[in-house]
């Protein structure tokens, strides 16, 4: 199977090496900003220099919290100043103080330090240092993440190169170096006690998995479906870790993991004629369509009504509550697109494009709302393969016979 991706076409020597070298290089440097990273945050803070007391003020808007939650961060500020302080539920349901009284230390190094008591001990001193250099590692864990990604990027078009054209190598990689500057200049914050850090990653590696499989599909190539198989893990896992999106959860669950193991076997039975890399695709009748796009709707006003009376806590959307009913229809309603997009790509139908245009519009508009910007690039390159594939499989339907045939 790898071998037949990877000699359809002899790539040039030269423009291999230079890959090679790039992806070596991204390597490197992520390598380098993780090691980084991970000693200043695991680094020993030393003797702490007493520097004085300050008042300190609540942020409520960052509290999000309810009788389910276990331990939880209440933050006080004091202009550029920071001190996090984590109750359990029970002390925080009593909390009514606006203010607090802080203490400021410096460590050897000059990181400052917040309490709210003085003279902490030197598993509070470790602690705290560790929270707050983390936080201030941030943007160097989030270019390594990136570039981390990026050369996996490089390493797919280095390795598999003779089976992508050269328009297909140049928009693959620009919308992962996109999407790495993205993350960088728009980094995400943490959300239900999962770092920041962590989220990125899975936002660059969802954009990565999502883009390579929307290419392969439009190559009309089998292999899309065990790249799906990845998809559905990881934004399985951004559901659960953001704790939102559950409609899509569910569908990715129980319908897109089985259809991907199914459509690989369907599709295989379907190989052209002259090219076994290709698979014979068609198109959908007038009567079938309207049919699906009713479908869709009484799906999306039931889901919907549905998930809206679940009583589900995150604080990634900032507790907004007409901001998550919002969202809850709109996922709904994406998730039946991507019911009919699914159904699509199994009877290898061109009208799986256009169910790719809607579902991009509507995940553009649920990561808009969410402030999730770096998803943005992954609907961008939506957009564009979605424009290319559509234009390549209607040739190919134009030019077989077979492209007449009905679904049922």
């Amino acid at each position: 199977m790898l071998e037949k991706l990877k000699s359809k076409v002899e790539p040039n020597p030269k423009l291999r090496i230079a890959e090679t070298v790039i992806t070596a290089v991204l390597v490197v440097i992520s390598l380098v900003c993780f090691i980084t990273g991970s000693v200043k945050i695991h680094s020993d803070p030393g003797t702490l220099s007493y520097q004085g007391s300050l008042e300190m003020y609540r942020d409520f808007e960052s509290e999000d919290y309810d009788e389910e939650s276990t331990m939880c961060d209440v933050v006080y500020l004091n202009e550029d100043k920071k001190m996090v302080i984590t109750y359990p539920y029970e002390e925080y349901a009593e909390l009514e103080n606006e203010s607090v009284e802080a203490y400021e230390y410096t460590s050897e190094d000059g990181t400052k330090l917040y309490f709210d008591h003085m003279d902490p001990d030197v598993s509070e001193v470790r602690s705290t240092y560790r929270a707050v250099s983390a936080e201030a590692m941030m943007p160097l864990f989030n270019v390594a993440n990136s570039l981390i990604i990026l050369a996996l990027s490089m390493g797919v078009m280095l390795v598999f190169g003779g089976f992508f054209t050269t328009y297909e190598k140049c928009w693959f990689m620009s919308i992962m170096v996109l999407a790495t500057v993205v993350s960088v200049i728009f980094p995400e914050e943490s959300a239900n006690g999962v770092s920041g850090i962590v989220i990125m990653l899975l936002y660059l590696l969802d954009t990565f998995l999502n883009i390579l499989c929307e290419l392969l599909i439009s190559k009309q190539s089998r292999f899309n479906f065990l790249v799906s198989v990845a998809v559905e893990i990881t934004e399985i896992l951004m559901c659960l870790v953001l704790m939102y999106r559950f409609a899509t959860m569910a569908v990715t669950l129980f319908f897109w993991l089985p259809i991907d193991i199914i459509s690989y076997i369907n599709w295989s039975k379907h190989k052209d004629d002259e090219e076994d890399e290709l698979t014979v695709v068609r198109r959908l009748k007038g009567y079938q369509e309207v049919l699906i796009i009713a479908a869709i709707a009484v799906w999306t006003v039931v889901v919907g009504y549905f998930l809206s009376g679940l009583d589900i806590a995150t604080d990634f959307l900032g507790g907004n509550r007409n901001l998550e009913l919002i969202i809850i229809y709109l996922d709904a309603c994406a998730s039946a697109v991507g019911i009919a997009n699914g159904l699509f790509i199994f009877f290898r139908l061109r009208e799986q494009w256009i169910a790719w245009y809607i579902c991009a519009a509507l995940e553009a508009l649920i990561n808009i709302l969410s402030g999730q910007y770096v998803l943005l690039v992954l609907k961008l390159g939506y957009f564009t393969n979605t424009t290319y594939g559509y234009i390549k499989w209607t040739k190919y339907i134009r030019s077989h016979q077979e492209a007449e045939a009905s679904v049922f």
